[in-house]
């Protein structure tokens, strides 16, 4: 099916590299937001969420649903701002931001960072929960897991694009979803969990199930809950959930058919993504404590699997193997969706940004109209099409993720690394819209401190300090060096931030000194109240936050604070509807 729908995609045109990197630019909200949600529903996932249940419960989701506070800021501060940017990639952002050598530098060297190191690593961690998935459930060794879903994938990402990736995703997202709700159904009526009920209160379960943390143990509040909620969501770079969007999400974002689908698009991405996606892994995962209570039983039940890949994530395709024939067969076709549609997104952003970042910016020259956005004819001057070349790229990308994949042992190690690198980054992503004396230096500063901290704690470091305290340093760390090299350095060029400034009309008070030389005119259009986005923001975290609780205290049959969760959603709704109007 994913290649059938490739290959219609392809036949919508793929001529230019607009069209192969952004689909031209038309896609409506409803299908970028499922594109997002697909994307960011992979196989690996359901792992690390069991892994994080397994090992710290249901209140260990703090460390991604905090993410929620930055999804809520990219969709009521930031999405707008990219999509009137008209860039092709998030990268594109720093030569009209930023002037001089060091926008240059920051942009290739970020296209072959992002691009390939950090995109191998997120699709590698995928291609581990396939591995896992395949070893499990089919007695596939990981050789034959990697190159049967690497061949597929990168099939129709060749072919049909981002428009290929993107009705893909839509296909996927809903069978991904049905097979999910399908398996926790089917789980849930094993005479060994006894539904829903006797789940909940089964002894190996109860202490699991709470949404917050024990907030009178500081020991575990402070990482599970305060550390998330006050320090990461804005300090900490992660795909997906780049703090004033980025990525995948600012690709989406641009694809978009003007501004107010932007909006849509990523508002509709947070609400999925949060509160109605998790419930069946969640399920899943607590019903794995009684069939598989540890390790123990993990290794005894499945003793072919090998003990470098045996970790707390395994119990979640071990519980899909109860499943009876059908609807076992649905679920791995289910996964397999989940997986290929993160893989096929990132090969395609990855490509973007080596064909478009470094290949036609830096291997044509500084001419005008060198971006893929441009209608020019799609030759480079060595007569290789830019298309051709995204391809190419997508292969090479594929085949770099396949031979690291059977490295990687664990999904929540792999996350906590990516999530040390990034720490400190976030903040400077946030604020270099709005305040005019961050320039390239501040970035460069940011990427390289955040990178050598992370080195040394992961590899030098010989101390026992928590993985939250880890971070917080490394946030610390990072931010006084960039601002301080913010502080120090020459200003990027004021006609660069006057061009800017006019072009995406951002909130002006922090732009006061370029304001001042500029005419009313270029000014008067900015945009309007920011405590208004902010109230917005609260309230659709109130929103949806209340719709994620409501679910979960309906499965536990707790109806009272089921009635008050849902009073918050109407009432983070209705003040939404408002503002919005």
């Amino acid at each position: 099916m994913t290649l059938l729908i490739g290959i219609y995609a392809s036949r919508k045109g793929n001529a230019t590299a607009k069209d192969f990197f952004l689909s031209g630019r038309e896609m409506p909200w409803w299908l970028l937001g499922v594109s997002m949600v697909a994307t960011t529903f992979s196989a690996d996932t359901p792992n690390l969420v069991t892994d994080i249940i397994r090992t710290n419960g249901v209140a260990g989701n703090w460390v991604w649903w905090a993410f929620l506070l930055t999804g809520m800021a990219t969709v009521f501060i930031y999405a707008k701002l990219w999509r009137r940017s008209g860039i092709t990639t998030d990268l594109e952002f720093y030569e009209l931001r930023y002037s001089g050598g060091e926008a240059k530098f920051l942009r290739i060297f970020r296209a072959v960072y992002l691009g390939v190191f950090f995109n191998v690593m997120i699709m590698a961690t995928v291609l581990l929960a396939g591995i896992k998935i395949g070893g499990v459930m089919l007695g596939l060794t990981p050789i034959q897991t990697v190159a049967i879903v690497s061949i597929v994938t990168v099939s129709y990402a060749m072919i049909g694009g981002l428009r290929g990736v993107i009705l893909t995703d839509f296909f996927q997202f809903f069978l991904s979803m049905i097979g999910m709700v399908g398996a926790a159904i089917y789980i849930l009526g094993l005479p060994e969990v006894g539904g829903l009920a006797k789940l909940v209160s089964h002894p190996q379960v109860v202490g699991k199930i709470d949404l917050f943390p024990d907030f009178s143990d500081l020991n575990v509040a402070i990482p599970l809950f305060f550390i998330p909620i006050a320090v990461q969501w804005w300090s900490a770079w992660y795909p997906g959930a780049e703090p004033g969007g980025g990525g995948y999400v600012a690709q989406r974002m641009l694809s978009a058919r003007d501004e107010k689908d932007a909006v849509k698009a990523t508002l509709f991405f947070n609400a999925a993504h949060y509160a109605l996606r998790p419930w069946p892994w969640i399920l899943i995962a607590l019903a794995s404590l009684i069939l598989f209570p540890d390790l123990a039983s993990l290794k005894k039940s499945f003793p072919h699997i090998d003990d470098s890949i045996l970790g707390q994530d395994l119990a979640f395709p071990a519980m899909l193997t109860v499943l009876p024939a059908g609807l076992v067969g649905l679920v791995i076709a289910a996964l397999i969706s989940a997986l290929m549609s993160t893989i096929s997104t990132h090969l395609n952003w990855g490509a973007s940004y080596m064909v478009n970042d470094v290949h036609l910016r830096f291997f044509r020259g500084p001419l005008s109209g060198t971006t893929l956005t441009s209608e020019r004819k799609p030759e480079n001057e060595s007569g290789i099409n830019p298309v051709m070349l995204g391809r190419i790229w997508t292969l090479i990308l594929m085949i770099l993720a396949a031979v690291f994949a059977l490295f990687l042992t664990n999904a929540l190690q792999a996350f906590n690394i990516l999530l040390q690198i990034g720490a400190g980054t976030g903040l400077l992503f946030l604020l270099r819209w709005f305040w005019w004396r961050i320039n390239a230096y501040s970035e460069i500063t940011a990427m390289i401190v955040s990178f050598v901290v992370a080195i040394y704690f992961e590899l030098l470091y010989q101390g026992n300090m928590e993985a939250y305290m880890k971070m917080c340093l490394g946030v610390a760390i990072t931010t006084m060096a960039w601002v301080a090299v913010t502080l120090i350095t020459r200003p990027t060029d004021m006609r660069q931030l006057q061009t800017f400034f006019s072009k995406i009309r951002p909130h002006a008070g922090g732009w006061q000194p370029v304001v001042q030389k500029m005419d009313a005119l270029e000014t008067s259009s900015t945009d309007g109240s920011f405590a208004r986005e902010l109230l917005m923001l609260f309230l659709g975290c109130v929103m949806i936050y209340a719709a994620l609780f409501a679910t979960g205290y309906l499965l536990y049959g707790q109806f009272d604070f089921a009635l008050i969760a849902l009073t918050c959603f109407v009432v983070g709704f209705v003040g939404l509807r408002q503002l919005w109007e």
